[in-house]
């Protein structure tokens, strides 16, 4: 097959697996509501899917190594597809939580098996394609979502609307994972050992992992805070409040879209180096909050900013893993999640609980320290793969080839 065909299939995987996140985010206040569940109660239900993703990440390796690539990632995204289902027939609220245990895990396992898959198709056809995939993910989420407020308003009940949704993007995938790239990832190789079956990163990976966790904190703030601090700081209403988080939003998406073009053009350290910079710079203009404006720029540069830096940290851990053979690859990508999914789980507290001890604007010098500690550490994306057989950017810059 073509590298083009390589391409498309892993974005198709890609979006798939944002489809079905976006899918579930449209209809949790429908589930809440048939449960009576209040906002405490929902909380503590909603937690559940970090739980199970983060104890299981670290054990995908370990999958991957005894099935590939391919086939891992084939197989679990089509337990994603189906996760949601479990959620709308859920009868109480201890069954909900049970029911997004098993979502969370199938989550954080298609992840990583498919952002292996991504590192080893973007090894095969020879450019950086890691930032498009996860543009195209949100792409995906956009669209499940946009979907999901038409089925809400046509007043679709939750089951019918996930079984459908299920339906077509099962079928999507699967006729995608055929044509997913095959890989040195996907032979076996009896001689080398297997990964350990619960492994967190340590020496590079541990390093390209904290990196991840600087920019995925920030992310998930501007996600989460980005319209509740244009309200409570500005006093903004609530159009502009949801302009504020558009703009976040769509920056960080079309940056990743675009970011491949820019890093093989520039190489991986001086864009995410110079992103970080504008994002920092983003940072300071949120916390300064001068007026609604200002302060939507300030996010757009923000999401800008980190756009690219969670790509190039998977496709980085998968080259140090490779380093060490075959098996290690699928265990380094599942440490670097590991570590950068914990920042999505805690930054939504941490951001909370540093506003009720002083100001919204003092939880984002926080933001604004990460984002300048991305900037001043970047270059673990090229030290990290440093004596590696395939580094993105052996010179400061990534090699282009022929175009198909």
């Amino acid at each position: 097959m073509s590298s083009r065909t390589d391409h498309a299939a892993i974005g198709t995987i890609f979006a798939v697996h944002g489809a079905v996140a976006g899918t579930f985010a449209t209809r949790v206040p429908a589930i809440a509501e048939r449960l009576d569940l209040s906002p405490g109660e929902l909380g503590v239900a909603l937690f559940m899917p970090a739980v199970s993703s983060l104890i299981l990440m670290p054990m995908t390796g370990r999958l991957i190594h005894r099935i590939g690539t391919r086939t891992a990632t084939r197989l679990l995204i089509a337990v994603w597809c189906l996760a949601p289902i479990l959620t709308a027939v859920a009868p109480n609220l201890p069954g909900l939580c049970a029911t997004l245990l098993v979502f969370g895990a199938a989550a954080g396992t298609a992840d990583v098996a498919m952002n292996a898959q991504g590192v080893a198709t973007e090894a095969h056809i020879g450019r950086s394609i890691m930032s498009s995939l996860h543009g195209l993910w949100s792409i995906g989420g956009f669209a499940a979502a946009g979907a999901g407020a038409l089925v809400v308003k046509a007043d679709l009940g939750v089951l019918p609307h996930f079984a459908a949704m299920a339906a077509l993007l099962l079928l999507i995938s699967q006729v995608a994972g055929p044509r997913l790239a095959a890989t040195a990832a996907d032979e076996v190789d009896d001689g080398e050992p297997a990964p350990p079956r619960f492994a967190l990163p340590r020496g590079p990976v541990l390093a390209v992992a904290l990196l991840a966790f600087c920019a995925v904190f920030p992310e998930i703030a501007g996600l989460d805070w980005a319209a509740v601090y244009l309200t409570r700081v500005l006093d903004s209403g609530h159009a502009t409040a949801a302009l504020g988080y558009t703009v976040f939003a769509a920056g960080m998406a079309i940056c990743r879209l675009l970011g491949d073009r820019i890093i093989r053009r520039f190489g991986a350290v001086p864009t995410v180096r110079t992103g970080a910079v504008a994002g920092t710079i983003g940072a300071a203009l949120v916390v300064w909050a001068v007026n609604a404006p200002v302060t939507i720029v300030g996010f757009g540069l923000l999401g800008v900013g980190i756009s690219v830096v969670v790509p190039l940290a998977f496709a980085t851990a998968g080259r140090v893993g490779s380093q060490s053979g075959r098996a290690q690859t699928g265990n380094a990508i599942a440490g670097v999640a590991t570590i950068a999914y914990g920042a999505g789980l805690a930054a939504p507290g941490i951001i909370g609980g540093v506003a009720s001890l002083s100001s919204l604007r003092i939880s984002f010098v926080l933001v604004a320290v990460l984002v300048a500690t991305v900037a001043l550490t970047a270059g673990v994306l090229s030290s990290a793969t440093e004596g590696g057989d395939e580094p993105t950017e052996p010179a400061g810059r990534v090699e282009v080839p022929a175009a198909d």
